[in-house]
């Protein structure tokens, strides 16, 4: 029967209609073993190592043997050389004639043989890919390939070109923070062809990445992509990184260049099923929400996975529930299945390490609370008094969060378990005793818990010793990976939101200004997206701090500046509801 429906599938394929819907899910009918691996070198049509030649992606392509066409799963990234993927960190593999041997995750095992083609693309000039770090221009020019509208070749400089008839041209872009970042980047673009993104704790908005509401997070020589370069471009594209860095500028200024790196307000029309940790410092929290929140008003297909993890892929967190969502989103949207996976619930949510639930939306609908500090210590309805704190870029928010060079105030004992869910926000009146200030807030459930282990960029898991099979293998690529478990850790405390800002942009993001030493200055500015569950007998802490030592390179200059804080012109806003279970 399997072969009657995939002869139907050909010939519907062959005179350019749609096969029908005959199955509820693909199935690994195609050999893993006899699968085609190739590379072939996609032109983008620029020139940005300004070598006289143009740009190639360097794409390695897995795909079933078979005269069906069949749809392609993209992981554009720079990291498949230097830093490697997933838990295991694993790169790329070659034969010694070039042959792509091993793809790294799992994408290849499971999918391959269910009619899939999974392609791994390197950005510009990283690995074997010539050209310059543009990621979203090197997997936009793949999908056009895919797509016979971009030229191909099968070798770096030239050769035989290469086109991709066995290809339908939907494309589903997948992959963890820079890689995730790409998809994103591309849905924005409105490229014809991406069909769907699955982005993994990605980046949505370049600026709040890596400036917090104008306070860059590192100095320009720390920043960027050049140390994913190949040697080849981490010669040749210095005057490149040197142009980005110029258009970015080094003030902490929102302009054109990190406008046109905002993806939030151009959210595309690719359905997006999306990944992110609630504990994730690496990516905060914040870049799903708002991503989140402009699909829904676009009317884009979306679905997601929120844990209360760090920086990490739910592969990792519910191994089989994970692959059986992606299987049926993949199935959907690249194959035409009608399987009603945009129908289930939306949200996947972890409310405690390895407890989850579904939930029909998020946010979930909540009462907003504003709690003001007071000059003895409390939070509470109302605030007064003031608050000094001298900037101390060596320590860190979790020694705030114990009193260290930071103003600590905390509510009374919680009656009853409440939940907070969403983006809370802060106003901030402060004076400084110097012409710039760096902020840093913090939002704190004080109180004994077992929780994942993520206060300073933990990842919330840890690996076993024991592996787990997903798909099919080979000598050079395995589809086992080692097993994880949840790493938790007790603790009396955890920061649950956090934000961070100068406070010469209290006027605007796009111009600065020195400060009046003295004057107070009021600034709002939202914190990093949350949903937790604060236990009665907790209490619910707020820190006013500086430059946050966790965050900020030691090697950015060192303010020396006193930040006194208004406290009756002090807030934290937040969203209030009961929780779920």
């Amino acid at each position: 029967m399997r072969l009657v429906l995939g002869f139907l599938a050909a010939l519907l394929t062959t005179a350019g209609l749609a096969p029908p819907a005959v199955a509820a899910e693909s199935r690994p009918i195609h050999s893993y073993a006899d699968a085609i691996r190739e590379t072939t070198w996609v032109e983008t049509g620029t020139d940005n190592d300004h070598d006289g030649e143009p740009d190639r992606v360097a794409a390695d392509v897995i795909r079933p043997d078979t005269r069906v066409r069949v749809p392609v799963i993209l992981d554009v990234s720079p990291y498949y050389a230097c830093c490697g993927r997933g838990n295991e960190q694993q790169k790329k593999s070659y034969a010694p004639d070039g042959t792509p041997l091993r793809f790294p995750l799992f994408y290849d095992n499971y999918f391959v043989p269910r009619g899939y083609a999974v392609v791994l693309a390197d950005v510009g000039g990283t690995n074997r890919s010539s050209g310059c770090f543009d990621d979203v221009a090197s997997g936009n020019a793949v999908v056009n390939w895919l797509n016979g509208r971009a030229k191909a070749f099968d070798a770096p400089d030239g050769g035989r070109a290469v086109t991709a008839a066995w290809a339908t041209g939907d494309v589903g872009a997948i992959g963890k923070s820079q890689d995730g970042a790409t998809a994103i980047g591309m849905a924005a673009s409105g490229i014809a062809g991406l069909k769907t993104i699955v982005p993994i704790e990605g980046v949505a908005d370049n600026y709040a990445q890596v400036i917090g509401n104008g306070a860059p997070f590192a100095t320009p020589e720390n920043t960027g992509s050049s140390f994913t370069y190949n040697e080849r471009a981490a010669e040749l594209c210095k005057p490149f990184e040197a142009g980005q860095k110029a258009r970015a500028g080094t003030n902490g200024d929102y302009n054109d260049y990190w406008e046109s790196q905002h993806y939030v307000p151009r959210a595309g029309q690719a359905s997006v099923l999306i990944a992110q940790g609630f504990g994730d410092w690496v990516v905060a929290p914040n870049q799903f929400a708002r991503y989140w929140d402009a699909l829904g008003r676009a009317g884009v297909p979306r679905k997601a996975w929120l844990s209360q993890a760090g920086h990490t892929d739910p592969f990792d967190l519910r191994r089989a529930e994970w692959v059986e969502t992606l299987h049926r989103w993949f199935d959907r949207w690249l194959l035409g299945l009608r399987n009603g996976v945009e129908r289930a619930p939306a949200v996947h949510l972890e409310t405690a390490p390895d407890r989850w639930t579904d939930l029909r939306s998020w946010p979930p609908a909540t009462l907003p609370v504003t709690l003001r500090p007071s000059a003895g210590g409390a939070l509470g309805p109302t605030g007064s008094g003031t608050a000094s704190v001298v900037d101390d870029p060596a320590v860190t928010r979790e020694q705030w969060a114990a009193g260290v060079s930071a103003a600590r105030f905390t509510g009374p004992p919680l009656p009853a378990p409440v939940r907070i869910a969403g983006s809370p926000s802060v106003t901030i009146t402060a004076s400084s005793d110097r012409t710039a200030a760096r902020l840093g807030v913090a939002l704190v459930d004080y109180g004994p818990a077992e929780t994942r282990n993520t206060a300073e960029y933990g990842s919330g898991i840890r690996n076993l010793t024991t592996r787990s099979c997903w798909g099919s293998g080979s000598d050079a690529d395995s589809a086992c990976f080692l097993d994880t478990v949840a790493d938790v850790v007790r603790v009396d405390h955890r920061i649950v939101a956090a934000g961070w800002a100068d406070l010469g942009h209290h006027a605007s993001l796009r111009h600065g200004e020195p400060l009046v030493p003295g004057r107070p200055y009021p600034m709002t500015f939202e914190l990093t997206a949350l949903d937790h569950v604060v236990p009665a007998g907790h209490r619910l802490g707020l820190l006013l701090g500086g430059t946050d030592g966790l965050l900020f390179d030691p090697a950015l200059p060192r303010l020396g500046d006193t930040v006194t804080f208004d406290l009756s012109r002090t807030s934290v806003t937040f969203g209030l509801t009961k929780p779920e279970h």
